[in-house]
């Protein structure tokens, strides 16, 4: 599982002053579920991936994944979690069973269990066609497999997603939809940040709306429509931010 805690960070801006980022988000997220975080570009929802990851450490509060603080036991981190996001940043010059294999060693996987586990994952995603095409001749869509190949190659219990359908066409992105939901079935812990409503609603059993650095509500889609009653969570999402934006400047306007 994942738990987040108060989870705070900020930066030095020589024209603004300090930026924040991320303030003091907490949520959880548990086995068999999608977790999202739902928010506008520059919402802080890449930011909180990203120490969730251990690729940045936070300026305040904690982060757990399975029990393993992302600060102090990033290495025991990495080998729980599997990342995918939609840079892809497949390698010209491998082709895709070279590329998983590749990352399938960076975790420690030893020659027969990484053969078999590869095995499973081409036949799954559909990718044994693709075996030994180089990565400079692929599609997005084969790429896309990739990634999400390497990113599960260790079978990590925990797989963030970080707006990993951002410019796919509508078949692509559909199947890759399709391979984060069989995830869940699978009890894997999934985190999926987007800005696209329609994925929210089709795979989410909890959604966290962020903006500006600020978690705005948090619940399941159900809990949120009866807590601000409005069904429709484009409206409410408009309404969330509006109102956040609005206190804002009547907060600097006072100071």
């Amino acid at each position: 599982m994942i738990h987040v805690q108060r989870l705070t960070k900020t930066y030095a801006d020589l024209r603004r002053g300090e930026f924040v980022a991320l303030d003091h988000v907490s949520f959880d997220a548990y086995p068999g579920q999608i977790y999202g975080l739902l928010g506008p570009n520059g919402a802080g929802k890449t930011t909180a991936l990203r120490i969730l990851s251990t690729v940045l450490q936070p300026t305040d509060g904690t982060a757990e994944i399975n029990g393993c603080d992302v600060v102090r036991q990033p290495s025991l981190v990495r080998r729980q979690i599997g990342f995918m996001s939609a840079n892809t940043g497949v390698y010209d010059r491998m082709t895709a069973w070279e590329m998983v294999e590749y990352f399938g060693r960076l975790y420690g996987l030893q020659d027969e269990p990484l053969r078999a586990r590869m095995e499973e994952l081409f036949e799954r995603l559909q990718m044994n066609e693709i075996r030994d095409v180089l990565g400079a001749k692929m599609s997005t869509g084969m790429k896309q497999k990739v990634s999400i190949a390497r990113a599960i190659v260790h079978d990590p219990p925990v797989v963030i997603f970080d707006e990993p359908t951002s410019g796919l066409d509508v078949l692509v992105a559909r199947a890759l939809l399709a391979t984060v939901a069989e995830l869940k079935t699978q009890g894997k812990c999934i985190v999926f940040s987007t800005h696209i409503m329609t994925e929210v609603e089709k795979l989410c059993d909890r959604i966290a709306i962020i903006h500006r650095g600020s978690l705005l509500a948090e619940g399941t889609l159900t809990e949120l429509r009866e807590r601000h009653q409005e069904h429709d969570l484009e409206e409410l999402f408009f309404q969330l931010i509006s109102r956040h934006d609005e206190q804002r400047r009547l907060d600097a306007a006072v100071c």
